[in-house]
């Protein structure tokens, strides 16, 4: 998968295009869809930025950069989003800490 297969342009509501880039995806049983998680593309690795989750209709590739997002608006649905981030940002810390 190249660079461009793991990019999104959002559009807000002023129609300024901004592009993010795949953070991961993952599925829920529970709620019967698929979720994606994007950061602005061009920010630092160590740089502290905003985390935006979607749900969304994958394309006939089964990917996320070309099918529908859907906003998250279920507090329960946002909660068991928000705990699998939690455990992905737990596991990115711990693999990336050095053993000196």
């Amino acid at each position: 998968m190249n660079a461009d297969d793991r990019q999104i342009t959002l559009v807000d509501e002023n129609g300024n295009e901004e592009l993010y880039e795949v953070l991961f995806t993952f599925d829920s049983e529970d709620y019967d869809r698929s979720y994606v998680l994007l950061v602005p593309a061009n920010s630092a690795e160590d740089e502290a930025v905003d985390i935006y989750p979607f749900a969304y209709t994958p394309d006939e590739n089964g990917d996320a950069t070309s099918g529908d997002l859907i906003p998250i608006e279920d507090e329960d649905e946002w909660e068991m989003v928000q705990g699998v981030l939690d455990v992905f940002l737990q596991d990115e810390n711990l693999n990336g800490q050095s053993n000196d």
